[in-house]
């Protein structure tokens, strides 16, 4: 319930004060009177120009709520930023026409003003303004719960149980007649009684979450000094005492402050302390239970501040009509529910009568079912032997058909047989065939490794043949040499030169005998020899080579005039042996 709301309802109960009537019209004078004494109350700026603008008009009659709702709205509600919920204004213009107490009377007037704001704050947001039971029943637990004893539920029963207010609610004179009664209370002193309502109306209208005397110490001094705190869900206020006179400081709560307990010391037992941005505020309680109801007291108010809730009870209030209108959801609910029940059972009854109706109907046809029965019976039997013979004939038929069956079975099993040797015939060769697709590229590598070796060796006997060029020139170099130290041997002959010239010849030999080992070339298909050798692997030309031929003429015409000369070297060399027996050879 915000502040316009609460403002309202207490301007409701003042405009219906004014309507002496009870036409729902108010004459101009009083609410100009009505409108000046709010302005003053709720201490907004006078502005005589514009309510007597407003209330100007040719008609000298009265006006209106819903004519005089615009102009509340406009230079008073919407200019108000605090409540006069606790200012008597309207309670006592309401009152001296309604609240007339008969008999003994119970409760001062600030007792009832106060009960009227509790009314105002826990009624309905509708109008006129009345409080369900449920509501009232709170409201006088808490009052119990302040005073310590316990709530009056046969008298509160019979209240409640007037056809009046099951159907409508409370009004607040009702309700202030209850109170007034005595029958509620009865026993309990005057003085309890209005402490019990001041303490119920600080905490329910004021926003009291707690009030109470605890030790502070000093933020200067550090002394223990006993204060008394009153706790808001954005403040924390103490005061000297708990006349509420002589204010000594105020703690802001926000969503940065925490309440801790702490452990017995300087003396001090129940201890805890209020953690804020700014500083740490160390407390004493009376009791263990005392200091439980403050740190959750305290919590409680910093969880509303950060929720953005100014008051703890109208979110209580919030919360209870939202459990009523649960409960009245679920009670509609089953009240649907019962009224399905009662119509599926009127809907079992009546198919209960109808099956009675049917069950007489299947009677009367199972006598026609008997005989019916009976008839077919005699048609069953005849069936049946007619049956038993076409049963032989069936057996006959299964036996032949057995055997017939057996026949076929041993032919399948044949047939199975001779799959599987298929079957077994078909592995093997495709095993055969995957062995001859092996060799087939085994001999295709084979011949592409002989190819790659063919080309090998004709590179080879490419190098050999300029290898083979090269020395015979160099054998023709060397015969040409030869020829010319034969010649100057001639002329000049000597031991040294015969054994040098046997020397050459022989080297001549070797060489030969290398070359013509190295000249046999391996042919396609062949295997190479066992031999070592850098040239192991080719073989001399066939004699059919006329190179070869030409080269071989050569050699043996070197070596015919190589023997010449040897011999006459020889015969020379004798016959200046024989002449210069004494001449040495050098």
């Amino acid at each position: 319930m915000d502040l316009r709301s609460e403002l309202l309802k207490s301007i409701w109960y003042a405009f219906t004060a004014l309507d002496v009537e009870k036409s729902g019209k108010v004459s101009k004078s009083q609410l100009k009177v009505l409108s000046h004494n709010l302005y003053t109350v709720l201490c907004i700026p006078h502005d005589p120009a514009a309510l007597e603008e407003h209330f100007r008009d040719d008609d000298d009659g009265p006006v209106s709520s819903q004519g005089y709702m615009p102009y509340l709205n406009k230079y008073i509600l919407d200019k108000v930023h605090t409540g006069f919920i606790d200012h008597p204004l309207c309670w006592t213009l309401t009152a001296k026409k309604n609240y007339r107490p008969e008999g003994k009377c119970v409760l001062p007037g600030k007792d009832a003003f106060r009960l009227w704001c509790l009314f105002i704050f826990l009624s309905e947001d509708r109008y006129p303004l009345v409080i369900i039971p449920d509501e009232v029943e709170y409201l006088l637990k808490k009052l119990c719960m302040a005073m310590s004893v316990e709530l009056n539920c046969v008298e509160l029963e019979d209240f409640i149980s007037q056809d009046s207010v099951q159907q409508n609610g409370f009004i607040v004179w009702a309700f202030l007649e209850m109170m007034n009664s005595g029958k509620l209370m009865r026993g309990i002193a005057k003085e309890t009684i209005s402490m019990a309502i001041e303490e119920v109306y600080r905490e329910i209208v004021g926003d009291v979450l707690k009030e109470g005397y605890l030790w502070k110490k000093g933020q200067l001094r550090r002394n223990w000094i006993e204060r008394w705190f009153t706790l808001r869900p954005s403040t924390l206020i103490y005061f000297t005492s708990e006349d509420r006179k002589d204010r000594k400081g105020n703690i802001q709560l926000d969503g940065n402050c925490c309440v801790e307990v702490l452990p017995d010391r300087d003396g001090k037992r129940c201890m805890f302390c209020l953690k804020t941005l700014t500083k740490t505020y160390e407390l004493s309680a009376s009791d263990t239970k005392q200091r439980q109801e403050w740190t959750t007291a305290i919590q409680t108010a910093t969880r509303l501040h950060v929720e953005g809730k100014t008051s703890l009870h109208k979110d209580l209030k919030l919360k209870r009509r939202e459990q009523r209108e649960q409960r009245e959801k679920r009670r509609e609910a089953k009240e649907q529910e019962l009224q399905r029940l009662r119509a599926l059972q009127e809907e079992r009854e009546r198919k209960m009568a109808e099956l009675e109706l049917l069950k007489e109907a299947q009677r009367q046809a199972q006598a026609l079912l008997e005989q019916d029965e009976l008839r077919r019976r005699q048609q069953h039997e005849q069936l049946q032997q007619a049956l038993e013979i076409q049963l032989k004939e069936a057996e006959e038929a299964r036996a032949s058909m057995q055997a017939e069956m057996a026949l076929k079975e041993a032919e399948a099993e044949r047939q199975r047989k001779r799959i599987k040797e298929l079957e077994a015939m078909q592995q093997r060769l495709e095993e055969a065939l995957q062995q001859e697709i092996k060799a087939r590229q085994d001999e295709e590598a084979f011949r592409y490794a002989q190819a790659r070796l063919l080309a090998e060796e004709e590179e080879k006997m490419k190098a050999l043949m300029s290898l083979r060029e090269e020395q015979e020139e160099y054998i023709q170099r060397a015969q040409r040499e030869k020829q010319e130290k034969i010649l100057s041997l001639i002329t000049h002959p000597s031991v040294a030169a015969q054994r040098k010239l046997r020397q050459a010849s022989t080297n001549v030999k070797h060489w030969n005998v290398q070359m013509n080992r190295l000249m046999h070339p391996i042919g396609p298909g062949e295997k190479r020899p066992s031999g070592s050798g850098s040239f192991s692997s080719f073989r001399i030309p066939s004699q059919k080579d006329p190179g070869l031929r030409m080269r071989q003429k050569s050699d043996e015409q070197d070596e015919e005039s190589k023997e010449n000369m040897e011999s006459r070297g020889g015969c020379e060399s004798d016959r200046r042996l024989s002449t210069n027996g004494d001449m040495e050879i050098p």
